[in-house]
């Protein structure tokens, strides 16, 4: 090659040729009309991050801006970091719903910032599909560091294809059909997911699914029942259901672990919301002496709360009976899976979680959440009972004995169960700044999640903020009852 010949690289120093990219900005050859070439992120949220809810209406689920509306959840959030966030006007909001679980580290963790940062740096050769990179071996590696008696795992995307493995896979390895779930059980929205979903308000209208059969948390003659016909797989079940965070009876989880493998069929963990401290345990079911469940899935808190990862955890036979051989290697994969970027988030995310004992944290700091919140089951008659494991709480309503709150109890309770909770949830957002949920549909419960570094003075904050809206719930009267019978006409007009 002569001096002459074009290299494709132009001398350090030299100014770019026109047309091409410079590093961290547009390219300097602009379009027709004076527009950049290009993208620049900051520029555009600048001019048309004011657009966010007419753009969620035009393009996406219209439900969701008409909800937010409603119930006055209509913010404009600006930046956010650990367990809070600030709106447009500075206002400080502690986050109790950690993104469904996602933002278990809370919001940009430096550690997986920096951690992101130096893997997209790094320019690694990712996803090539003919080869085996590092990253996911050694993330496998330390995920079954905490399950000793699992051999294996799967990495996808999401929570629901971790499940969407796992059904996959008991099927195989059993040659058997039907897996048992748990009635009020969230496994999620995929199609094989769905089959397994406790909610029939999830399955409306989506059938055919799946040959699946649901039974009650905590019944074994039950169990035993399906388990005599001999097709069943396997019985999927959350070591705590996260739509009401119902946790299953003292020894339960042992004895259908023990129905299961007596009958040769499997036992999956649901751990895509408990799992990685949630529960202050690593897992949930660790919770429970002896059991060892074949398959466990786990996602959400995994992510660093920045890129997508699903993981299933299985024994080395299953593995190996459904990728039995060569010619089955790609029978069960996904196109993103095993990322350089999710990877490195899950290895930052355990990393921190290590370093920073947050599954202890999620212990003390849940203990003490629960110990508080339940000393006011005594105060207010609408406070039925408050449960849960670490910082997973559930806050349960019920119907009072006072006459004047069991009238207005009862006209929320004829228009649509579920109604008193949103009351609750509505006011510690808009007057306290505190965002949290209803847990599910059509239950009176608030659920609460937040991430696990929370700390004793946002347990200060929230318990304060609770019993102020409580208080008023039980003044009889004032603003919270007024927009109850707004509910009830927004949930008539809905029928």
């Amino acid at each position: 090659m002569t001096s002459s010949e074009p290299t494709g690289k132009q001398p350090i120093g030299a100014e770019p040729a026109a047309g091409e990219p410079v590093a961290g900005g547009p390219v300097a050859q602009d379009l027709p009309g004076g527009q950049p070439k290009g993208f620049d992120l900051a520029t555009l949220l600048a001019e048309r991050g004011g657009e966010r809810y007419d753009l969620h209406s035009r393009y996406l689920n219209h439900q969701l801006p008409r909800m937010l509306h409603t119930i006055g959840f209509d913010k404009v959030y600006e930046r956010a970091e650990g367990a809070h966030f600030w709106d447009a006007e500075g206002n400080d909001y502690l986050d109790m719903l950690a993104g469904f679980g996602v933002m278990g580290l809370g919001r940009h963790h430096p550690v997986v910032r920096k951690a992101l940062h130096d893997v997209l740096d790094a320019g690694l050769a990712d996803l090539t599909r003919f080869d085996c990179q590092p990253l996911p071996g050694l993330l496998a590696e330390k995920l079954l560091s905490h399950t000793p008696h699992l051999d294996r795992v799967f990495f996808g995307n999401s929570g629901t294809e971790a499940v969407e493995t796992a059904l996959k896979f008991a099927r195989y390895a059993t040659g058997r059909q039907r897996v048992l779930y748990c009635k009020h059980s969230f496994h999620g929205l995929t199609t094989g997911s769905l089959s397994v979903n406790g909610e029939a308000g999830f399955q409306e209208g989506f059938a055919p699914l799946l040959p699946d059969t649901a039974i009650e948390v905590g019944d074994l003659d039950a169990l035993a029942r399906e388990l005599s016909r001999g097709d069943v797989a396997a019985m999927i079940i959350e070591p705590i259901q996260g739509h009401g965070v119902y946790i299953p009876p003292p020894g339960y989880l042992r004895a259908a672990q023990e129905l299961l493998h007596r009958h040769k069929a499997l036992l999956i963990c649901d751990e895509v919301q408990t799992g990685i401290g949630r529960t202050g345990a690593f897992y949930a079911y660790q919770h429970e002496e002896g059991v060892e469940p074949d398959l466990v899935t786990v996602a959400k808190t995994l992510s660093g709360g920045y890129v997508p990862v699903g993981a299933t955890l299985g024994r080395d036979w299953i593995f190996k009976k459904v990728y039995s051989s060569m010619d089955r290697v790609l029978v069960h994969s996904a196109s993103f899976g095993s990322n350089a970027q999710a990877m490195t988030a899950g290895l930052a995310t355990l990393a921190v979680v290590e370093d920073e004992r947050l599954v202890e944290n999620a212990r003390v700091m849940g203990d003490l959440l629960r110990t508080r919140l339940a000393a006011l089951t005594d105060r207010y008659e609408l406070l039925k009972e408050v449960r849960g494991r670490g910082l997973m709480v559930g806050i349960e309503f019920g119907r009072p004995k006072s006459l004047g709150l069991r009238s207005r109890w009862t006209m929320l309770q004829a228009a649509r169960k579920g109604l008193f909770a949103q009351m609750v949830v509505v006011p510690l957002l808009q007057r306290h700044h505190i965002l949290t949920q209803v847990s599910g549909d059509h239950v009176e419960i608030i659920k609460l999640i937040p991430p696990l570094v929370f700390d004793e003075a946002d347990v200060d904050r929230f318990v304060t903020a609770f019993t102020e809206v409580m208080d008023d719930a039980h003044g009889g009267g004032g603003l919270m009852w007024d927009f109850g019978k707004t509910l009830v006409k927004q949930a008539v007009a809905n029928r």
